[in-house]
């Protein structure tokens, strides 16, 4: 049989799904990154391609940003531009939920199909290394006494990072409703925000501020962990008497009306990828911590957090 014949028939049999779906992903994985470059997803996304290739689980991965609304831009475009493709994914994670609970996009998460949590990771608030304040007890004093001098930066609005300002100010006696969020729709944009001195605060999670910190740029005042990360002196919210702890997951899912068979094809050879060196290497950089869930498992989770942020969001009155 000729070359192109051979091909026309693969095609002709992939269309009418009589080929083993793990061939078909294997060719070229599309991955939806719903935020700009230089931020967690971005990240995320990127080292995720890369242990897919390694694993032999993808041949190539191509890579579209699509920033803005906390993911709802990019989740709207992969809703209508991917419906039925075996071979898209998009990465989500907190983020999302928390900007949909506070956006209510036209789009919803649950038009996607959940595919698994990848990894959990705290956020750190900083400030510029030329910052007249010095702590976060210096910033809760300039809060009390004018909450809008105070500008928070970070994700868009609903992130943790916004959540966990609004939960502080809450806490320390501020009306959560008088904080002053600026949101970005990139780690990138936040980062030169905070090392410019626009903002006063700025939060995200620690490894995209991790080599300004080292460098001196930015210090780190708190971190929204229970108890202090590995390896990072830098004292929690709670240490510093103030009761706000909080996470920030990510995830990956994959388009919508795809078949079981093809959405287990899709989670085998993200687990697959996770076991790889670069995934190791890419979560010992990132200071990510495993936070792995599949399946029903992980769709039951997201339903569960949705729940679980509206809660929070609502108790900080954001929602």
């Amino acid at each position: 049989m000729r070359r192109d014949t051979f091909l026309k028939s693969l095609a002709a049999l992939a269309a009418a799904g009589a080929l083993p779906l793990r061939a078909l992903a294997a060719a070229n994985v599309k991955m939806m990154i719903p935020a700009n470059p230089g931020g967690g997803w971005d990240t995320t996304g990127r080292a995720l391609g890369k242990a897919m290739q390694e694993s032999g689980v993808a041949s190539s991965v191509t890579y579209e940003n699509k920033g803005g609304a906390a993911g709802a831009i990019g989740l709207a475009q992969f809703v209508n531009s991917s419906k039925g493709d075996p071979n898209a994914l998009m990465t989500m994670g907190a983020v999302m939920l928390g900007g949909i609970i506070t956006g209510k996009p036209p789009v919803d998460l649950k038009q996607a199909t959940p595919i698994a949590r990848l990894t959990s990771e705290y956020n750190v608030f900083v400030l510029p290394a030329n910052s007249p304040l010095k702590s976060m007890k210096d910033v809760v004093e300039q809060m009390k006494k004018d909450p809008g001098s105070v500008k928070w930066g970070g994700g868009s609005r609903g992130s943790t990072e916004h959540i966990a300002a609004a939960m502080i100010a809450r806490e320390v006696g501020v009306d959560p409703a008088k904080i002053n969020y600026v949101p970005f729709r990139g780690g990138g944009e936040a980062t030169a925000a905070i090392l410019g001195g626009n903002v006063t605060v700025g939060g995200s999670g620690y490894s995209e501020f991790q080599q300004y910190i080292e460098s001196g740029k930015m210090k780190a005042i708190a971190v929204t962990s229970a108890s202090r990360l590995k390896g990072i002196d830098v004292p929690t919210l709670k240490e510093q008497g103030i009761n706000v702890e909080i996470g920030n997951w990510r995830g990956v899912y994959a388009a919508p009306g795809i078949n079981a068979d093809q959405r287990k094809a899709l989670t085998d050879m993200v687990l697959k990828a996770l076991k790889t060196k670069s995934w190791a290497e890419a979560m010992e950089k990132n200071a990510w911590t495993p936070a792995v869930m599949s399946g029903k498992e992980f769709e039951e989770f997201v339903d569960k957090e949705f729940a679980s942020l509206r809660a929070t969001m609502v108790k900080a009155g954001m929602v």
